[in-house]
């Protein structure tokens, strides 16, 4: 397989970031705004018992986890997963939707996110805006954060650390106020739960796994790490190191922020609440005045912190892409000064723009989430290959062969149990997640047609 980097007159990607930088990224990419809405949707099938939910989603997250840790650490490239699936399974076509797949996740999340940011400002300040000018507003936020992005990585990870802290004290507040709560109810009580049965009697390992597919939207984003590991310092140490402290830090804080609103708030009302942890806070600490206004902001911190990883993780997997001659040349170029892949910094912001522009984009920011468990899947599958080939070199952290493994077996499992939802709900929405994931992969399958990208290659260090 040939190098494609060897040119010595190209700029390329600089090595500036360390293991706390990265750990911040993976943390801030997992903590988003989606929690606080989260624990009321799950609740509302699983009740107090909303923390086993959390925790199957971790274990599936945890396992994959792994396996990102030791492929990021492995093979620090900027084309992510989609490299590691070529480096693997050597499927070009495989290789590239998956590629699109992960860009299509965080495109999709830059669009909405941007939308919401907007969409808080009246609340905050009693601005009255139309849907052209949210719009507008939203195109505005994404120039703003492609404007640091196109700046420089020591800039956007600057904003990503600022942001990270002030989204996590927001959660970490909740459940110091909350934490004098603890131990009032009863963990296992559910919505299912019968009179003869008594607590726990209607959990079922299908209804958590169904409460997993849910909560696992918020353990997604370490996948992101792998995008910006060419520009890790020493990635074999620090690309493990980053990625598995900020999974541990962000089940430690979804599992607490759980057992915390069930305390303070009856599940049920949890489950009614169209802010579930906002009313949890309120309770917990009703002399703070004014913390409406407070959550407003820090949910836009949130919000745009989200948007600059998925911006920074989709012009890295652009470029890592092209690089392996999956997509075109031209977005694999760097700033000479910058060191910014700063075309495909400026073609992201037009993709996004048409996404804004077009509408619709919240129901196709939710499909995304069967696409990850997808490509989670195959790049479980793909480390399985690579540790089995014994010339592969080997990085800083190598979980057992039972990692992956067990990462594609829990994934594939939670596609299975969403999809068997879709088909067997009486709900016509429950179907609409999946039918659109099929919709992008089937796009993605038409654009490879069109490119026709030949040869793709990968990088032999």
């Amino acid at each position: 397989m040939a190098d494609i980097s060897s040119d010595p007159k190209q700029p390329a990607l600089t090595q500036t970031i360390g293991g706390w930088q990265i750990m911040f990224y993976g943390l801030g990419s997992m903590l988003g705004a989606g929690i606080y809405a989260l624990i009321g949707k799950a609740a509302s099938s699983l009740g107090n018992a909303v923390w086993l939910a959390f925790l199957m989603a971790m274990i599936g997250a945890m396992l994959t986890g792994l396996s990102y840790a030791c492929v990021g650490g492995r093979y620090a490239k900027a084309g992510g997963a989609a490299y590691a699936t070529q480096r693997g399974l050597r499927k070009p076509l495989l290789s590239y939707v998956v590629g699109i797949a992960v860009m299509m996740s965080g495109l999709t999340s830059m669009a909405t996110g941007s939308q919401a940011i907007i969409e808080q400002l009246p609340k905050l300040f009693g601005w009255v805006l139309d849907p052209t000018a949210v719009k507008l507003g939203s195109i505005g936020v994404v120039f703003l954060v492609g404007c640091v992005i196109y700046r420089g990585i020591r800039e956007s990870m600057g904003l990503n650390i600022l942001c990270t802290v002030i989204e996590a004290t927001g959660l970490i507040f909740i459940i110091a106020v909350g934490v004098r709560y603890w131990g009032g109810v009863n963990y296992l009580e559910s919505a299912g739960d019968t009179v003869t049965g008594g607590p726990g009697s209607g959990i079922t390992l299908a209804l958590i796994m169904q409460g997993a597919v849910l909560t696992f939207y918020s353990f997604i984003g370490f996948e992101d790490i792998l995008n910006v590991s060419e520009e890790v310092k020493n990635p074999s140490k620090n690309v493990p190191f980053g990625l598995i402290g900020a999974m541990v830090l962000a089940t430690a804080i979804y599992m607490a922020v759980a057992i915390t609103a069930v305390s303070v708030v009856p599940w049920r009302e949890l489950a009614a609440s169209k802010g579930p942890l906002m009313d949890v806070a309120k309770k917990a600490a009703p002399w703070f005045k004014g913390i409406d206004s407070v959550y407003g902001y820090i949910t836009i911190f949130a919000i745009g912190n989200t948007a600059l990883l998925n911006y920074l993780m989709g012009s890295r997997l652009l470029y890592g892409m092209s690089r392996q001659g999956l997509l075109p040349s031209i977005l694999g170029k760097i700033h000479p000064k910058r060191h910014t892949p700063h075309i495909a910094v400026f073609v992201l912001f037009g993709i996004v723009s048409l996404l804004i522009l077009s509408g619709e984009v919240k129901q196709l920011a939710e499909s995304t989430v069967l696409l990850l468990l997808s490509v989670f899947t195959v790049v479980n599958i793909s480390l399985v290959v690579l540790k089995r080939r014994p010339d592969e070199p080997r990085g800083g952290f190598e979980p057992p062969m039972i990692v992956p493994v067990l990462g594609a077996i829990v994934c594939a499992s939670l596609i299975f149990v969403r999809v068997q939802t879709a088909i067997t709900s009486a709900d016509p929405a429950q179907r609409t997640a999946p039918l659109i994931s099929g919709a992008i992969v089937l796009i993605s399958l038409v654009l490879y047609a069109v490119l026709k990208p030949k040869n793709p290659v990968v990088q032999e260090d």
